[in-house]
């Protein structure tokens, strides 16, 4: 087992970290930008490490950087948390040649589903479903790339969406309903897949607009063992951001569940995978059918949700996994108990479009009860920098059904006072509260067709 690990992260995810070494009891090194100086992850760490200005977030994905430190605190192990670091398979490539254990699969595995038209052949040829699309990458440089992408785009017919090749977590991915729109929308996602993804060029899916966002959790270890431990429902987003996500998901029936289970089995088997990894598909409820979306090679910021209906903690599975050892579970181990639900507490202001409001936290109060879990970033008296992603902790109930989650949600975000900044509480309290989404039947276009943000600005009002 290793004896130290670095934390090549931030926040909450790089302090959940932190809390599943110390139980290991192994060291947690952990770096840090000058604007996380007294952050909550440096407070926690055994060891914490500068890396410079945090311009444009280029702190924590300096991998020059980071390997130097990895050197310098004598780490076996770096853990990327979730990011782009954490699916860079040239940073993980490095690693390997250093004789660095990468927490995570390996750079060959990675290089199978990227880019992302890489994956969409992948899953033709292990006959899974795809979203309707064009199967090879573009770019718009040229008078002749641009018409050929009008007429890739009139072939799969319009609403399209246009997505970085590079890309993952929803990032620049923009929708286009009709020919000047597309313009506009490769202009866009060129620029921001160059920027945060290194790669400018881009595909075109078909748009799905009435669809749920599931994901299946899987594992696997270097001795060929794979298992899944279930979905997660991660309908409720903005800019194909998740904000609510649960385990699992409520109108998916046992057979499809089983299928697409088996379908994200096969695709960690194809790619020799080891590991935890997320499979991502689109369920349309109206015919009962599913597309493949994506391979998240990492771990996802909402895997609180399946660990609270397994009690399977998969950050301490993936470090086991990264020491050599074998799973620590069969399939027929895993249970599914209860219903989990998750909302990302954020420093943003949801009456205004998500607009990000970083500041400092005067006042924090975070609720306690039966069925409660709390990921945190933040402590009273810390100033939420503007460089980074706003998320400032995770909360999580449990209950026996999904009614009780949800009451025990509702609860939780009531008792929450975080002052001296705005928040996305007013959203949850809304959305927590909506018909549709108590009915289990919401899907990604729930913000824009409940009209959450006139709904929010109402409640702000009345406050």
């Amino acid at each position: 087992m290793f004896k130290k690990i670095l934390i090549a992260n931030r926040g909450e995810i790089a302090v959940r970290i932190i809390r599943t070494c110390r139980e290991m009891g192994i060291t947690a090194a952990t770096v840090y930008s000058d604007a996380d100086a007294d952050s909550l992850h440096v407070r926690l760490a055994d060891e914490a490490y500068p890396i410079g200005a945090p311009e444009s977030a280029n702190s924590y994905l300096n991998t020059k950087k980071i390997l130097e430190v990895a050197r310098e605190s004598q780490s076996d192990a770096i853990h990327p948390g979730y990011g782009f670091l954490a699916e860079n398979p040239i940073f993980v490539e490095a690693c390997e040649k250093q004789g660095l254990t990468f927490i995570g699969p390996s750079s060959k595995a990675m290089y199978t589903v990227k880019p992302k038209f890489a994956a969409r052949n992948m899953m033709k040829l292990l006959n899974i479903p795809v979203v309707p699309g064009h199967d090879q990458v573009l770019t718009g440089e040229t008078k002749k790339n641009e018409r050929r992408i009008k007429q890739v785009a009139e072939d799969i017919g319009y609403p399209v969406i246009v997505k970085p090749s590079g890309g993952g977590g929803g990032i620049g991915m923009t929708i286009a309903h009709n020919q000047d729109e597309l313009g506009k929308a490769v202009h866009f996602v060129e620029e921001r897949g160059q920027k945060n993804f290194g790669i400018s060029s881009f595909y075109v899916e078909k748009y799905l607009p009435r669809m749920k966002h599931i994901e299946f959790q899987v594992l696997a270890d270097k001795y060929g063992n794979v298992i899944h431990l279930g979905e997660r429902d991660c309908s409720i987003q903005r800019r194909f951001q998740k904000l609510i996500e649960e385990a699992p998901c409520s109108i998916l029936s046992p057979h499809l569940r089983m299928k697409m289970g088996a379908a994200a089995l096969d695709i960690a088997m194809a790619m020799k995978y080891v590991n935890a990894m997320t499979v991502e598909f689109f369920f349309i409820p109206e015919t009962q059918e599913f597309y493949f979306n994506e391979v998240n090679t990492r771990l996802q910021v909402e895997h609180c949700v399946t660990e609270m209906i397994t009690d399977v903690d998969i950050v301490k599975e993936q470090i086991k996994i990264a020491a050599g050892e074998r799973l620590s579970y069969t399939q027929d181990d895993i249970p599914r108990r209860g219903w989990a639900i998750e909302c990302r507490i954020t420093a943003e202001n949801a009456a205004f479009n998500f607009l990000p409001s970083p500041g400092q936290i005067t006042s924090l109060h975070l609720p306690r009860g039966l069925g409660l879990r709390i990921d945190e970033g933040i402590y009273e008296g810390y100033t939420v920098p503007f460089y980074y992603d706003p998320l400032l902790c995770k909360m999580m109930t449990w209950g026996k059904s999904r009614e009780e989650a949800i009451k025990r949600m509702q609860r939780a975000i009531n008792e929450t006072r975080i002052e001296g900044i705005i928040t996305n509480i007013p959203f949850h309290q809304v959305a927590l509260a909506d018909e549709e989404f108590n009915s289990g039947n919401h899907a990604t276009d729930f913000i824009e067709k409940r009209e959450i943000i006139k709904k929010v600005r109402e409640l702000i009002k009345k406050a």
